[in-house]
């Protein structure tokens, strides 16, 4: 999750881009233009959250079905993002949601715009480190899997922000956002998104058009709550469990709790006694095969030359350089899991 939202006003895109087919068409300087890795202002878990900095303001990012708003490609003041309650699959972050699935969109444009050369290079910055992609485009692969694999690249993405801000990595200099880090509600909507993105690529629909019917589609099946208190409700029933306000941002003891199961079948943390007896929680799976089996990751190569806050020598000291791909996301993720641990014995 990221930095709480009056520390990162300043990096909303809002853009006006006419979309006119089932992926956004860029033109231009726009062709070459990337989304910024945080498009939109986001949510800290939690309700009326004091800040460590301004004394006497409190955040509570909360909005409801009715406030969200049309989506728009890269974002606008129009979206009234904010976390939901839903019943079967529990908090979702509209800004990480709507992220994602803009990200799958952008990935499938350039994989598709560079179809004929089979090959996709791109520089993606710094983020915990220098952010590098390789793709492999078969001539012979369908659109419907071409989309799946810009979903997967999408998605392995949300993930190393995950990874990268628990190594220290910040939007803003000296302010940590490692409080955020794996909140329980981040996998989920980021995975819920690059969903929806995938639904919206394979509509007839232009694109903005359809993820704005995709997520409201989405919200109703999820058994949304109706208003902004029950979701307000809904994070007071897990209060001193999942979160405390106890503390204030951006302390990384706010959350009690932290999602690091984000491979291959995410589970919906939901709030005990709310869903209905009738109902049964939403999983998601991270798609991971093409339609005739074989493995996405082998079309591609996420690489990241991570910088001196990873302890890299300690997870890696076979290898000679500081470059790990995301067939090592696995190893860092129990290294998180470890550092936990010792974290709670020591508060034990």
């Amino acid at each position: 999750m990221r930095t709480f939202k009056i520390f990162l006003i300043y990096i909303l895109c809002i853009g006006s881009l006419s979309l006119q087919a089932k992926a956004p068409e860029f033109t231009g300087n726009m062709n070459s233009n990337k989304p910024h890795r945080i498009i939109r202002t986001c949510c800290s878990f939690g309700s009326e959250m004091q800040l460590i900095a301004i004394p006497g303001v409190k955040l509570t990012d909360i909005t409801s079905i009715d406030k969200i708003g049309i989506h728009q490609y890269l974002g606008s003041e129009n979206e009234k993002n904010g976390i939901i309650y839903t019943r079967r699959g529990g908090f979702i972050d509209m800004g990480h949601l709507r992220d994602q699935a803009d990200w799958t969109a952008y990935l499938y444009t350039q994989i598709i715009k560079n179809r004929q050369t089979e090959k996709l290079s791109m520089v993606l910055g710094r983020e915990g480190g220098e952010k590098n992609l390789q793709v492999t485009i078969p001539s012979n692969m369908s659109n419907p899997d071409l989309i799946l694999l810009a979903g997967k690249i999408a998605y392995d993405l949300s993930v190393w922000h995950e990874i990268a801000t628990w190594f220290g990595a910040s939007t803003i200099p000296f302010v940590p956002e490692r409080y955020s880090s794996f909140s329980v509600e981040d996998a989920y909507s980021n995975l819920l998104g690059v969903k929806i993105g995938i639904q919206a690529l394979q509509s007839e629909l232009p694109y903005e058009m359809a993820v704005t019917n995709i997520i409201s589609e989405t919200l109703k099946s999820l058994d949304a709550v109706s208003n902004e208190l029950e979701t307000y409700m809904a994070m007071e029933a897990v209060r001193d469990i999942w979160w405390t306000r106890d503390k204030k941002l951006p302390s990384g003891k706010v959350l009690l709790q932290r999602q690091l199961q984000v491979y291959d079948c995410l589970q919906p943390w939901l709030v005990p006694g709310w869903m209905n007896p009738d109902q049964e929680k939403s999983e998601l799976k991270v798609p991971e095969y093409t339609s005739n089996g074989q493995m996405l990751t082998k079309f591609y190569e996420l690489d990241f030359r991570v910088n001196y806050k990873f302890p890299f020598r300690k997870m890696f000291p076979e290898r000679k350089d500081r470059n790990i791909t995301q067939n090592d996301f696995d190893r860092l993720l129990v290294q998180i899991a470890d550092e936990l641990e010792n974290k709670d014995r020591k508060l034990h």
